[in-house]
C-alpha cells in the first residue's frame, strides 16, 4: 500500500523544493502511485488568473521523476520526453489533484502517466473535471555520482511505508 500521510506530514521543502515553491502538497508516495494537491494561488497562475501550463508540466515531471527514482531502485533518472495535453483551466482559488502511475517500467526507460483534475469544491476529496494529461519518459539506468548518494534520502524516508508496487487507486 502507498504511504498515505496527511500532507502536513510530508515536508515538500525537503522532498522537492521546486514543487514546494509553487505550493504542491504530497499525499501518497510509492513506486507505483504518487498523488498530491496544488492550491491554485497567485504564484502558480499566469496573467489571466488561471493555472500556468508550465506549472502543470512541472508537476508532471516532478511526480514522474520521483516515481521513476523509486521504481528503479533509487538510481539516478533523467526526463527525456514530456508530452502534455491541457483540456481545461483551473482558476485562482481552485484546488488541483495530481496522480502519477507507471505505464512502462523497463530496465533502461520508464514511462509515467500523470493526470490533473480540478477538485470538486462541493465534496471534499472528490475529483472534478480533468484539466490535463501527461506522458513522461525517463532514462532510469543512470549511475548515482558518489557525491550525490544522499539525493534520494528524503524520498526513501517518505516511501518507507510503501509495501507493494500495485497502485492503490485508479486514475
Amino acid at each position: 500500500m502507498a504511504a498515505k500521510k496527511p500532507s502536513s506530514a510530508i515536508d515538500m521543502a525537503e522532498l522537492d523544493p521546486v514543487l514546494h515553491g509553487v505550493g504542491f502538497e504530497m499525499q501518497e508516495v510509492s513506486p507505483s502511485l504518487l498523488s498530491g494537491r496544488l492550491p491554485v494561488t497567485e504564484r502558480c497562475c499566469q496573467p489571466f488568473k488561471v493555472l500556468h501550463g508550465g506549472v502543470s508540466a512541472l508537476v508532471a515531471e516532478g511526480l514522474a521523476s520521483m516515481g521513476a527514482h523509486m521504481a528503479s531502485g533509487y538510481r539516478r533518472v533523467a526526463g527525456v520526453h514530456l508530452a502534455i495535453n491541457h483540456f481545461r483551466s483551473a482558476a485562482l482559488g481552485d484546488v488541483v489533484l495530481a496522480r502519477a502511475v507507471p505505464v512502462h517500467l523497463g530496465r533502461s526507460t520508464q514511462v509515467w502517466e500523470v493526470k490533473l483534475w480540478k477538485m470538486d469544491p462541493s465534496e471534499e476529496g472528490k475529483k472534478g473535471p480533468q484539466i490535463s494529461e501527461s506522458r513522461v519518459t525517463l532514462l532510469c539506468n543512470l549511475p548515482v555520482p558518489d557525491n550525490l548518494h544522499h539525493a534520494g534520502d528524503a524520498l526513501k524516508k517518505y516511501a518507507a511505508a510503501a509495501t507493494t508496487t500495485t497502485p492503490t487507486s485508479k486514475l
